[in-house]
C-alpha cells in the first residue's frame, strides 16, 4: 500500500451538474488526483466548460478547469478513474459502459448500489466490501457511495452496532435543499414551509444501512445486517447539512456514557491509513444540548466529519440522539473521493 508517485488522472461524468461541480471544487489541489477530463450531456459536449456550466459553488471556477473542453459521456476519456455525478435517470447504462471499457467508476448515483457485486461503501464502515469488485465480470469496476442521509446515520450506528448490537432504528430526517440538486426545490414551495416527502428517500434509508453494516461472506456475498429500520424524510429550508433525529433499541441495555465513549473513541481504516479526505476524528459528540447545528458544524473535518448530540433516554426504544452531516461533501462528492482514495491505497486500481 503506497501513495501514488505521480498524480492519477481522473475524469468527471456529469461535470456540469451540482455533484459534478462539487467534485471539481473538492479535487482542486488533491495530492493524489488531477482532473484531466470533463464529460456531460450532448448539449454541453464540445463547449469550453466555462460556457457549458452554471457555476454556483462558493469557490471560484478554477481557470484551468474553465478552459477545458467538455466531452460526451462515452468511454474514450484520457484517464482510468472517473467520478460519476450523473443523474440516476441516465447513470446506469453510462456507468456500465465505462466499466465494461476498463474504467474504474466511483459513482454517487443510486443505480448500482444494491447490485450484489457492487460495493456500497463508507470506508470507515465496511472497507472489506471493496473485495466485491473482484466479482464484477468486466474490464473495470463500479464502486458506489450511499444516499446522503444514509451516510450520516450509518457513521453514527457503526461503532454502536459493533460494540453493543442494534435491533431497531427509527429516524426522522430534516434534509437540506442542496440535496435536491440545482435548481432544486422552488422557493415558493420551501419558504415558510417544510416538505414531508422526498421521493424514494425513505426506502433507501431503510435498506442501504443493512448492506453497509452487513458481513462479507467468504463466497463474496454480503449478509445484510438484521436491523429493523423505519425512516421518515423531510425537506427543510437549510442550504447544506442533513440533520437526523434517531432512536435506537439495543440487544441489551447500554449506558449512555458507554455510547458517547464509543463515538469519541471511534477510528477506522481511513484514519489509520491517513487518507487525504479522512477526517480525524470522524465523529464529534457535543455535550451542549443546543448542538449540533447545520450552520455551525456541517464543515467540521472539512465537511467529512459527522456531528452528534442530545443523547438521552427514549420512552419507546432505548436512546435517542441527533446526527448532522454535510450532504454534498460527506454525503456525496467527498464520500466518493474518500472511496477512491481507499481503492487506490489498497491497490485495487492496479488489479484490473
Amino acid at each position: 500500500m503506497k501513495i501514488p508517485d505521480q498524480k492519477l488522472p481522473v475524469g468527471i461524468l456529469g461535470a456540469t451538474g451540482s455533484v459534478g461541480q462539487k467534485f471539481i471544487e473538492l479535487l482542486q489541489g488533491h495530492p493524489w488526483f488531477t482532473i484531466t477530463a470533463l464529460a456531460a450531456s450532448e448539449r454541453s459536449a464540445g463547449k469550453l466548460y466555462k460556457h457549458a456550466v452554471n457555476w454556483f459553488q462558493q469557490a471560484p471556477l478554477p481557470p484551468r478547469i474553465a478552459n477545458m473542453m467538455v466531452s460526451a459521456c462515452v468511454p474514450d476519456l484520457p484517464c482510468r478513474i472517473v467520478f460519476s455525478g450523473l443523474d440516476a435517470a441516465v447513470a446506469g447504462p453510462i456507468e456500465e459502459a465505462f466499466a465494461e471499457a476498463g474504467y474504474i467508476v466511483i459513482s454517487n448515483a443510486k443505480n448500482h448500489r444494491m447490485s450484489e457485486t457492487v460495493p456500497l461503501l463508507i470506508p470507515e464502515v465496511n472497507p472489506d466490501h471493496l473485495d466485491l469488485v473482484r466479482k464484477q465480470h468486466c474490464k473495470g469496476m463500479i464502486v458506489t457511495n450511499p444516499n446522503c442521509s444514509t451516510t450520516g446515520l450509518v457513521m453514527a450506528l457503526k461503532p454502536l452496532h459493533d460494540l453493543f448490537g442494534i435491533e431497531k432504528v427509527f429516524v426522522v430526517t430534516h434534509q437540506a435543499l442542496s440535496g435536491a440538486g440545482y435548481p432544486g426545490v422552488s422557493s415558493l414551495d420551501i419558504i415558510d414551509n417544510m416538505i414531508p416527502y422526498i421521493g424514494g428517500e425513505e426506502e433507501k434509508m431503510q435498506i442501504e444501512p443493512l448492506k453497509l453494516l452487513g458481513t462479507l461472506e467468504e463466497g463474496g456475498k454480503v449478509d445484510f445486517a438484521n436491523i429493523a429500520i423505519s425512516a421518515q424524510c423531510n425537506r427543510v429550508a437549510v442550504t447544506n447539512g442533513h440533520m437526523e433525529s434517531v432512536s435506537l433499541k439495543f440487544r441489551s441495555p447500554v449506558k449512555k456514557e458507554a455510547i458517547i465513549q464509543a463515538w469519541r473513541d471511534f477510528r477506522a481504516l481511513p484514519q489509520e491509513l491517513e487518507l487525504p479526505f479522512a477526517p480525524n476524528p470522524p465523529l464529534y459528540y457535543f455535550d451542549d444540548p443546543r448542538y449540533p447545528q447545520p450552520r455551525l458544524h456541517r464543515d467540521l473535518g472539512n465537511g467529512m466529519a459527522v456531528s452528534l448530540g442530545r443523547l438521552r433516554d427514549c420512552t419507546i426504544l432505548d436512546v435517542k440522539f441527533t446526527v448532522l452531516s454535510h450532504n454534498t461533501v460527506r454525503g456525496a462528492a467527498g464520500g466518493a473521493i474518500l472511496n477512491a482514495e481507499l481503492l487506490v491505497k489498497k491497490g485495487y486500481h492496479e488489479e484490473h
